[in-house]
């Protein structure tokens, strides 16, 4: 537990990068995870709209208006990410993924992150840097992640919902992975420098 600020979060991320790089999927062609299908076998792009495509084999089904879904890379001081399980009972249940939930009417993306990882796993965030956003069109549902690096939080991590955690380098060592989270763990694959992360607080002080 404890507090972790940008400055002991971004010079953990400086010492790991080179191990975190040597996880790209993109690059090097291989999956985030060893054991895990390859991404290309669940995901396509429609080129048109950029969206990302889970198992366009199969059909659309249930309301196909878009959810907006705001999500927490949350950062230790080793330079380690947070991944969760999807708790049972909700579709995708035990697949692996970063915390966060749907924003409610009126929320921003900072609040709604703020208020799902304290109700999800018990930690108070202090600042929330928006990164990136896609859109994923799964079977049973279209959402528009909202993701967001959580550099600043304190206190001790507590599943709330019944699920698994574990802090996590690239590649990641964990299955099943959620395949809406794969373009999000590329897209760290690629990052080069600490340029990729929007590092614009103040580091926190104590």
């Amino acid at each position: 537990c404890g507090r972790w600020s940008v400055a002991r979060a971004a010079a953990a991320w400086r010492i790991s990068l080179p191990a975190i790089m040597s996880g790209s999927a993109i690059g090097r062609r291989r999956p985030l995870h060893e054991g895990m299908r390859s991404p290309t076998e669940v995901l396509t792009v429609d080129p048109a709209s950029d969206v990302l495509i889970v198992h366009p084999e199969q059909p659309r089904v249930g309301d196909r208006r878009l959810i907006d879904v705001a999500v927490g890379i949350v950062w230790d001081g080793q330079g380690r990410f947070l991944l969760t399980t999807r708790p049972p009972g909700k579709a995708y249940a035990g697949y692996w993924e970063f915390p966060g939930g749907k924003l409610e009417a009126g929320e921003t993306v900072a609040q709604a992150l703020t208020r799902e990882l304290h109700e999800e796993i018990g930690i108070d965030v202090h600042a929330v840097q928006p990164w990136r956003e896609w859109v994923v069109d799964y079977p049973h549902a279209r959402v528009r992640l909202h993701v967001g690096c959580v550099w600043d939080w304190s206190g001790a991590l507590h599943m709330r919902e019944g699920q698994q955690s574990a802090w996590q380098h690239l590649p990641v060592n964990v299955s099943p992975v959620l395949p809406g989270t794969v373009p999000i763990l590329e897209a760290l694959g690629h990052a080069r420098d600490m340029r990729a992360f929007p590092m614009t607080r103040p580091p926190t002080q104590g």
